[in-house]
């Protein structure tokens, strides 16, 4: 019996936390501190693949960080998107839905992926002329990628889920593409680990 009572306290609790996280008052917060977990994460299992391939020698922090600090820029962009676009094309309906997802893809994504390669151009402390440079032979991949992955996870996301869930449910489809930008930004980049 007491075990019994012992989980429904912690369902309870669980409960109790996830609405506190989800509510306005915290859910900016929220999406940024999943955004970042998730970017870093991605970046580690990218590295670790790197190291089991022979092509890294050892996991860098310094790039780890950097990847998770784009992260936290792109869940603020996306925190307020959603907001936004939620407000501007409010329902559910499957042409709400389409419209969304277009909108989605044309706007937010092409932001995104610039935000993610000026983030960490800054952080590098690259010139605007590598930035350019990076921009132009590596933003390509990763919006053809987005255009793959992001339709069908988005009409699941827009039909289907509250707002309040939105960068959450992003951000857990994004793991697997978190892994592919940080192959795609690090791709034949000598990186000094630090």
């Amino acid at each position: 019996m007491n075990i019994t009572k012992n989980i429904s306290a912690l369902i309870s609790r669980v409960s109790t936390i996830k609405e506190q996280l989800f509510s306005p008052k915290y859910l900016l917060y929220t999406n940024v501190a999943i955004s970042i977990s998730l970017s870093a994460t991605g970046d580690v299992l990218e590295q670790q693949y790197e190291i089991l391939k022979n092509e890294w020698d050892k996991w860098s922090l310094h790039r780890t960080r950097n990847m998770a600090i784009s992260g936290m820029s792109i869940g603020i962009v996306c925190h307020y998107w959603y907001k936004y676009l939620d407000a501007k094309i409010p329902g559910r309906t499957i042409t709400v839905v389409l419209k969304k997802v277009v909108i989605d893809q044309l706007v937010c994504s092409p932001l995104c992926i610039a935000m993610f390669f000026l983030t960490l151009g800054i952080l590098e402390k690259s010139s605007w002329s590598e930035l350019k440079t990076e921009i132009i032979n590596k933003a390509h991949k990763l919006y053809v990628a987005e255009w793959v992955i992001w339709p069908p996870a988005q009409i699941f996301n827009f039909y289907c889920l509250p707002s309040k869930y939105r960068v959450l449910y992003d951000n857990t489809i994004s793991l697997g593409y978190d892994v592919y930008t940080s192959q795609v930004k690090h791709n034949n980049l000598m990186y000094n680990s630090h």
